[in-house]
């Protein structure tokens, strides 16, 4: 018998998981919040060159034109001829275009960068870092700097939380992270200068990789098998409610410091409920603390209904449902760990492409907004809801086709969206715009898959290892899919190719990933080499013919009784299979 087995005895999915699932979730409601806060903390308003300081010292007061006519004669049109230049402004005033049919050719006339600043339209953001700190024209790669430096403190917290988590425990981690994001949060909104909150973004992002990785795992680990994919589906909606929430909190305040504190205050309350939460029972028992392990499981009885379990779950109970696994585990595994057997090493390198691709087209498609011609608001709000029916086909999907089948088929939808868009003319803006919400539901669907895939995969003993290990693939992959935004200048089409062509790469590794589908946990390394690494049927059929013939078995013992030994080899690789 497995920790699967005692989860069912101590109440299964009861009140106590419940409450559990729920509460660890709701952060989820700010979390969409933090990773898409650049859209709008960054947002880019209409601009252009500020007027020369002198200007009020032309006689104008012969012209019968308002302000915004007037600008005609201090700014230049763009390519299209229909907007005034963003980063341009003529070297002397030009009088002569206001006329009405004038025919002046204007690229012969002379110009000059903003020396005097920029003039920002406040009808969409009131106040933005790009606004505050010009981060626009020359300095326009700085706004995409600050999402990029955010993504690089969530790989950084995913390497070093990851390891943490394993060793001082799930919820000591996710506790620490709720405060972490709580005041570096609201201190980005104090920040004078863009340095400083660039600093305190990285800092914020090592807390959100914190929360997720621990929160996912302290969620599987107290889930019964059957149970995993549903809840794991469901919890995923809290991302997709916090996207249309952080639309409508951004479009009500409009200025970027305000949004800052009211989306990381939150992190206070769910600090001082954190405190509620049980330790993983099975990181207590497999981590030496199996008293701590026992007051644990005996809490979680009461509170599912079962009060009876006090007496009947003793030290020697948790232990011979888990003696398998205490007897393997190790005090300490590293990331070398995950690449030294075959069937680790074949996991880890498929959920590498996977994460990667995943977050690398996600990212590409979600933090361009303001590209689609409509208001970023709005698109926020579509971009959340073409979430709904996303998830809800992918939790058709992992239910009835399994979880190697849905990656494989959401990176492989995904791909074909992102490239038909490459064939929909520019101008067709609403068919554009429709491709990217489908191709970004996939995506979405993709994430989601892979959160639970991996929790599935990994085992126990090195889950948070794995999970920080992987998933530093997709950081990598959310900071690299900005910049691949710059390449529709060599050509339009490229940055599609290029985030289409990942996420085919990555569903063709997915193929190759072993299904968990109803299958229980696995706790230790070696239950994942015995399920998965493709070598254990035949060894197992050769020790069988060896007891059969009376051979030396495993630990060099001559069986002399062919029906003693086979019933002995059946119990333990029902142990084994209990375990997993």
């Amino acid at each position: 018998m497995g920790f699967s087995e005692l989860l069912q005895e101590v109440g299964g999915f009861g009140r106590y998981q419940w409450l559990h699932v729920t509460l660890i979730s709701l952060p989820g409601l700010m979390m969409a919040g933090q990773n898409l806060l650049n859209n709008f903390v960054s947002g880019t308003p209409t601009h252009h060159c500020k007027l020369p300081a002198n200007y009020t010292s032309y006689n104008i007061s012969h012209l019968q034109v308002d302000e915004k006519q007037l600008l005609k004669a201090f700014i230049p049109t763009d390519s299209s001829g229909t907007k005034l230049d963003r980063c341009r402004r003529f070297v002397e005033p030009q009088w002569q275009l206001l006329a009405v049919n004038s025919s002046a050719n204007i690229s012969q006339i002379p110009t000059e960068a903003c020396v005097d600043g920029w003039t920002f339209d406040d009808s969409e953001f009131l106040a933005t870092t790009v606004s505050e700190w010009e981060l626009v024209c020359s300095m326009r790669s700085l706004k995409q700097m600050i999402q990029t430096i955010y993504m690089g403190g969530v790989l950084t917290g995913a390497i070093i939380y990851g390891g943490l988590s394993d060793r001082y425990g799930r919820k000591s981690v996710l506790i620490w992270s709720y405060l972490k994001l709580a005041v570096l949060g609201c201190s980005s909104a104090l920040s004078p200068s863009y340095t400083a909150y660039c600093v305190f973004r990285f800092l914020s992002g090592m807390a959100v990789s914190g929360i997720i990785l621990n929160g996912v795992s302290l969620k599987v680990e107290w889930i019964p098998t059957k149970e995993r994919t549903l809840v794991g589906t469901v919890t995923s909606f809290f991302f997709t409610f916090g996207q249309m929430i952080l639309a409508g909190l951004a479009y009500w305040l409009r200025d970027w410091r305000k949004l800052q504190v009211v989306i990381c205050a939150p992190q206070f309350l769910f600090f001082c409920y954190s405190w509620w939460f049980a330790e993983s029972a099975r990181w207590l028992v497999l981590n030496k603390r199996s008293e701590d392990a026992l007051k644990t499981l005996h809490r979680v009885a009461r509170i599912n209904g079962k009060p009876e379990m006090h007496e009947k779950l003793t030290p020697e109970v948790l232990h011979s449902h888990m003696k398998k696994e205490m007897e393997s585990c190790r005090s300490q595994y590293t990331v070398y760990d995950l690449l030294r057997t075959p069937g680790m090493r074949r996991i880890s390198i498929c959920l590498i492409a996977v994460w990667f691709s995943t977050s690398f087209a996600y990212y590409g498609l979600a933090m361009d907004l303001q590209k689609f011609g409509v208001s970023v608001y709005l698109m926020q709000i579509i971009f959340g809801v073409v979430d709904f029916p996303a998830k809800l086909f992918a939790l058709g999907m992992l239910s009835y086709l399994g979880r190697r089948v849905s990656q494989a088929a959401c990176l492989f939808l995904s791909a074909l969206i992102i490239f038909a868009n490459i064939f929909v003319p520019s101008d067709m803006q609403t068919l554009r715009t429709t491709l990217a919400c489908l191709g970004k539901g996939f995506t979405s669907a993709s994430f989601t898959t892979v959160y639970l895939f991996t929790g599935e995969l990994y085992p126990t003993v090195m889950r948070q290892t794995g999970m920080g290990f992987v998933s530093t693939m997709a950081r990598i992959g959310s900071m690299a899919a900005p910049a691949v935004l710059i390449l529709d200048e060599v050509l339009p089409a490229l940055p599609s190719v290029v985030y289409g062509g990942s996420a085919v790469l990555a569903g063709c590794f997915a193929c190759f990933l072993p299904e968990t589908l109803n299958v229980p946990l696995p706790e230790t390394v070696e239950d994942v080499e015995e399920k998965w690494s493709g070598r254990s049927h035949s060894h197992k059929h050769q020790e069988n013919m060896s007891l059969k013939e009376g051979s030396p078995g495993v630990d060099g013992v001559v069986v002399s009784t062919e029906g003693v030994a086979l019933k002995e080899l059946k119990e333990i690789e029902g142990t084994g299979l209990n375990a997993l």
